[in-house]
Formats: structure tokens, sequence, C-alpha cells
């Protein structure tokens, strides 16, 4: 499904230097980062890692069927700042690396709270929850996607365990 929308390459890069610049001034740009529309995904919204053709070069990817404008700005939005606190944390950057694991502990919620953005990761949450299966069903046959049910798995505590 081809998609005709504003959101082309150079609202990509406005957006992310408008997000860097308001609220990512305290990072510095310790490379070259780039950010491109990548592949399209069902669960995956964004990431970032680095070029394989120049290692000294960021690339922030983005879901592509984020130019679907019934997709609000504010999920693009959140996604954008959930892989600069990756970059900003040392992940595919050449900043420090602050943690052993991206995501471990909640240091993403922490991390849009202390840039006051709390507010975005709640509403891009809640929007996913709610519309993302619909936007799915767009792009995607509805089987391909969809949780099954399956048992849940009980962990035995350590001295059951032999039993």
């Amino acid at each position: 499904m081809k998609i005709d929308s504003y959101r082309n390459q150079r609202w990509l890069e406005s957006t992310l230097d408008y997000i860097w610049n308001t609220h990512f001034e305290d990072v510095p740009r310790a490379n070259n980062v780039e950010i491109i529309f990548g592949k399209k995904a069902k669960r995956r919204l964004g990431s970032i890692g680095l070029d394989k053709d120049d290692p000294g070069t960021s690339i922030i990817r983005i879901n592509p069927i984020f130019k679907d404008l019934d997709v609000p700005e504010f999920v693009i939005v959140a996604t954008i700042v959930h892989e600069m606190t990756h970059y900003a944390h040392g992940f595919n950057s050449p900043l420090e690396q602050k943690q052993q694991h991206p995501h471990r502990g909640g240091v993403i919620r922490r991390e849009f709270a202390e840039r006051g953005l709390e507010y975005m990761y709640i509403e891009q949450n809640a929007w996913l929850k709610e519309n993302w299966p619909g936007i799915l069903d767009k792009y995607f046959e509805p089987t391909a996607y969809r949780r099954r049910n399956r048992p849940v798995k009980l962990k035995l505590p350590w001295w059951m365990s032999g039993l």
C-alpha cells in the first residue's frame, strides 16, 4: 500500500532536529546521526544502529507505517524520543554506555519523565494499545500478528524443581 503524506524524509529530519534541540540539548552529537524510514514492521516502531558501511554514523530507523496520517504525530515523536534515549545512553552511539541493558528497570520511561515528556510516553502506549491493531489490519493479514493464546508456564521454586 502506497502512502501519500507530508511525512517524508525532510519532515523526519526536521522532527529529529526539533526533538534534539528542544528536549536533548544536553546530549552532544558525538557522531553523524541520520534518521530514515526503515522496513515495515508489526511490532518494531523504531530502532537505532550503526551504519554497516560507516560505523561512525548512527542511523535511527522509523517504521514507514508512520507515514499513515491515521497515526498521530505524538506517537512518532515519542518513538524518536525513545531512540534518542538509546543514543543518549550510549547504545549505538559513541557516548558512554550508562547501563548494561537498554530497557531494564524502566530507564526509558524515567528518561521521558526527566525530560518532561512522561505524558507522551503514557499517551503513546495507550494509543498503541487501542489503535495499533487496526492500523496493522491495513498493512498485514490480521492472522499474521495476532497473539496466540498460550498456556501460562509456572516456574517452580528451586526447592521443588527436582520433584
